[in-house]
């Protein structure tokens, strides 16, 4: 079997980068990931780019990357633009690894940026519009709506201001937690408080700034259960990943003391699953997948970034990752299970609601993390003696989940 190796990565900082364009970004990312790697531009032999603001905000509908690239130095070599909504980042990088096992190359390059704060801030946030079925919208919101009856809604809990509906959706999906398992906002709360406490430690993350969890409970209301902390904010940035064979290592003169293992990458798709049928959710069944080819269990995590565009996103990925048995995901949260020095630290980068959200660049970003963590380079946040890492990013949405869910699973 070849053995593939994450030689090289960097991301920018997430945020609000008004005064830069995508191409600064992508071009920091890119030569911090070359000089992390210690290549050239000319060593890579495939890039993959991932974007999916490009079109709608910044009118380049067709090939984004190849302008891109244009712009950063890379040229001649095949360049694959990718769009999976959320997971388009994690799409991108596990392409690159196909191409190595493919043989196409022993160098590839897998690249995110985004641009999603622009004055007309209605025009970004109808992106997330696009994110499911659209010829069947009221139809599908309908549907997902009913996963949060039996549980009434407080008064005061909803925003008078506007908000995507998917976190509506998010919430829908809390109340039905709340009702099948007894998760309570508060644990939900912890989630938050939790993440946001990381994210002081984290350079690169858009918010450094704790909350308690009664600080997040009393905090502006998206809609019931969601606070405002709890959700990511749109975000600009992005991030580069420079990956290898054996050979390719060798080529480049990698410091192999640094390389780290990519022990498996899996990309699943939804099924029309019931939602009362957790067992058959395609982030558990990607992660079964994941750990049966890199050889190990759950157990085995030392630490994980997971998908979590508002709190109980991480929830329900513990439970979907089998870090915790169904409905056990809100109480582990609450008793630190999951902080920095807990049995099994979650999101230690602030997550996607502290360290930023730029869709396309986020997957990455999230690698960027555990390979720092791998490494013992991540400072005040390390996770001691991390040597396996697990990744879950999601994107879209079909039936009651995801459209797409990557997981990669890293060792060092």
């Amino acid at each position: 079997m070849t053995r593939l190796y994450i030689a090289g990565i960097a991301m920018t900082v997430f945020g609000r980068h008004l005064e830069r364009s995508l191409h600064d970004l992508a071009g920091e990312a890119l030569q911090g990931a070359l000089k992390d790697a210690g290549c050239a531009a000319s060593d890579i032999g495939a890039a993959y780019y991932s974007g999916m603001t490009n079109g709608p905000l910044q009118g380049q509908i067709s090939v984004p990357g190849q302008v891109i690239f244009s712009k950063i130095g890379i040229e001649r070599i095949p360049v694959f633009n990718v769009e999976n909504a959320c997971a388009s980042g994690s799409s991108a990088f596990h392409l690159a690894l196909q191409s190595l096992k493919a043989g196409a190359t022993d160098v590839a390059l897998a690249i995110g940026a985004e641009k999603m704060n622009i004055p007309d801030k209605a025009r970004a946030m109808a992106l997330f519009e696009g994110g499911w079925d659209v010829s069947r919208v009221e139809e599908n919101y309908a549907t997902l709506m009913k996963m949060g009856e039996g549980i009434t809604p407080p008064p005061g809990s909803e925003s008078d201001r506007p908000y995507s509906r998917f976190m509506s959706i998010y919430a829908a999906m809390c109340r039905w937690h709340m009702r099948t398992y007894g998760t309570t906002q508060r644990q939900i709360a912890a989630v938050c408080a939790k993440n946001h406490g990381h994210s002081v430690h984290n350079p690169y993350s858009q918010f450094r700034k704790t909350f308690t969890i009664d600080e997040v409970l009393a905090a502006p209301p998206i809609t019931y259960p969601i606070t405002l902390p709890m959700c990511a904010p749109l975000s600009d940035g992005a991030a580069a990943a420079i990956v290898c064979t054996e050979e390719g290592l060798k080529r480049i003169g990698a410091d192999r003391r640094r390389a780290v293992e990519v022990a498996a990458s899996v990309i699943r798709s939804f099924s029309h699953r019931s939602i009362d049928e957790p067992e058959k959710a395609v982030g558990r069944l990607a992660a079964l997948q994941a750990y049966e080819i890199a050889g190990i269990g759950p157990g085995d995590i030392d630490v994980a970034e997971v998908h979590d565009a508002s709190a109980m996103g991480e929830i329900i990925q513990t439970e979907n990752l089998g870090f915790v048995d169904p409905g056990q995901g809100g109480p582990a949260a609450e008793r630190g299970d999951f902080t920095i020095g807990g049995r099994i630290p979650i999101n230690p980068s602030g997550g996607l609601e502290s360290k930023g959200h730029p869709l396309g660049a986020t997957g990455i970003g999230q690698l960027y993390e555990l390979v720092t963590q791998l490494r013992g380079e991540a400072g005040a946040r390390q996770v001691e003696g991390a040597r396996h890492a697990m990744q879950e990013n999601g994107g879209g949405l079909q039936g009651v989940e995801e459209a797409a869910v990557a997981i990669h699973i890293l060792r060092h």
